[in-house]
């Protein structure tokens, strides 16, 4: 299969070619060692059992392999992590180590963290433009800059468009396979974190469907801020013997090292000029495919749930994978731009705004996701709230919809397909 560029590709390119030692790390199959391969001479791959074998017994022998150098799942082995360090040390020639990582390691494993020598990048599921379905025309970008450019272009993805592509995941080989057994390898790909990854990182699984019950209900609360003991008791509704909190806490946070939990933070104004601002993460799981397949959904349940797509609202199971989507898309096009991507929800609920992408210099963009091809000008109410706090801290309004045309409404916010939008 042709390798598909990557967003990430370019930020890569930059790091490489200026350091020498850059971490490419996110979930298993997102596509981490297929970007990395294009930059390589020589590949250490630790995943096959006789390789892991001989660099476990001495690590420095990666060490004779000609650069660039990939050392893909370095995790399984980290030693190797301080190898790369200390030879960093010695030499700090650009474009020498590439290393790829679908966890971080175990707390146990003593590692130096690596700072001012292996920078560490992350990486995301594919993005609708890296898909090939779409080609944007609002770039992000300039939106952060923050001179109001023109909003045009047309989006040809409708809403079944749009939940196909929710369900067909942005893991290339998930993408790759039938659409038709998609759910099994989302299925396998599920079991396989549960029964052998997570156990391999240190966490006892007695339960593992208790642990898997959870994860569905966690999945569920997608793009909510709902509390860690109510996804318990959902997880578990009418049992007495619950999971202990201990037990929870620490599968959660193992499923973060193995980014299967993707979590957006609330924002937190660094100049302060709002009050009362709720602090608890959105829940999101890496790719909406996964959560819509731990809930059991197709295109059709979704389209279908509540009647005709057409008058569907956002507050809807769809709607919400929707946003997850969209919050993907933002995460994946800021990372280059050094910008962070959060939420924001004020204690009482009065005021929420489902994405703000904060640059470097504390300016934001404030961004909306509506389940709707014609959003109306009631739905940029939040963003005009936050215009009125906040005044020339915010750069620019978007409302993210599933319509035909992207453009500006009468107060200045713009309305962008999720389709069209890109770097």
């Amino acid at each position: 299969m042709d390798y598909q560029p990557r967003v990430v590709d370019a930020e890569l390119d930059a790091l490489f070619s200026g350091l020498p030692a850059v971490s490419l790390e996110g979930a298993k199959g997102v596509g981490k060692t297929a970007t990395a391969e294009q930059r390589a001479t020589t590949i250490v791959a630790l995943d096959s059992r006789g390789t892991r074998r001989t660099v476990d017994a001495e690590p420095e022998i990666v060490l004779t392999q000609p650069t660039p150098l990939l050392i893909d799942e370095w995790q399984l082995v980290p030693e190797v992590w301080d190898v790369v360090r200390r030879a960093v040390d010695r030499d700090r020639t650009p474009g020498r180590f590439l290393l790829t990582g679908s966890a971080l390691p175990p707390p146990t494993a003593r590692i130096h963290s690596g700072a001012g020598r292996i920078i560490r990048l992350l990486m995301r599921p594919m993005t609708l433009p890296e898909r090939g379905v779409c080609s944007p025309t609002v770039s992000l970008a300039e939106l952060l800059v923050g001179n109001r450019p023109q909003i045009s272009g047309r989006c040809a993805l409708k809403v079944p468009d749009y939940t196909e592509e929710i369900l067909a995941s942005g893991f290339p080989g998930i993408r790759q396979d039938p659409a038709e057994l998609r759910a099994s390898t989302i299925d396998s790909y599920i079991d396989e974190l549960l029964d052998r990854d997570v156990p391999e990182l240190g966490v006892s699984v007695r339960r593992p469907q208790a642990l898997k019950a959870w994860l569905t209900a966690y999945a569920a609360a997608t793009a909510t801020t709902t509390a860690y003991s109510r996804i318990l008791d959902a997880a578990t509704p009418g049992e007495a013997d619950k999971p202990a909190r201990s037990t929870i806490d620490a599968f959660r946070a193992t499923l973060q090292r193995v980014w299967l939990l993707d979590p957006l933070p609330a924002w937190i104004p660094v100049f302060n000029p709002l009050k009362r601002l709720a602090q608890a993460p959105k829940h999101h799981l890496v790719d909406p495919a996964i959560a819509g397949r731990l809930l059991g959904a197709t295109v059709d349940s979704l389209l279908m749930a509540d009647g005709p797509y057409e008058t569907r609202r956002e507050d809807t199971l769809l709607g919400a994978l929707f946003e997850s989507l969209a919050t993907l898309t933002l995460r994946v096009l800021a990372q280059p731009l050094r910008a962070s991507v959060c939420h924001l929800r004020t204690q009482r609920g009065e005021h929420e705004i489902d994405i703000i992408v904060e640059r470097p210099d504390h300016k934001v963009l404030a961004i909306e996701v509506k389940l709707t091809s014609a959003p109306s000008v009631a739905d940029a109410r939040h963003l005009n709230w936050l215009q009125s706090q906040v005044g020339d801290l915010l750069v620019d309004k978007v409302i993210i919809c599933t319509g035909e045309y992207a453009y500006r409404q009468e107060d200045g916010t713009a309305v962008i397909p999720l389709g069209l939008l890109g770097p």
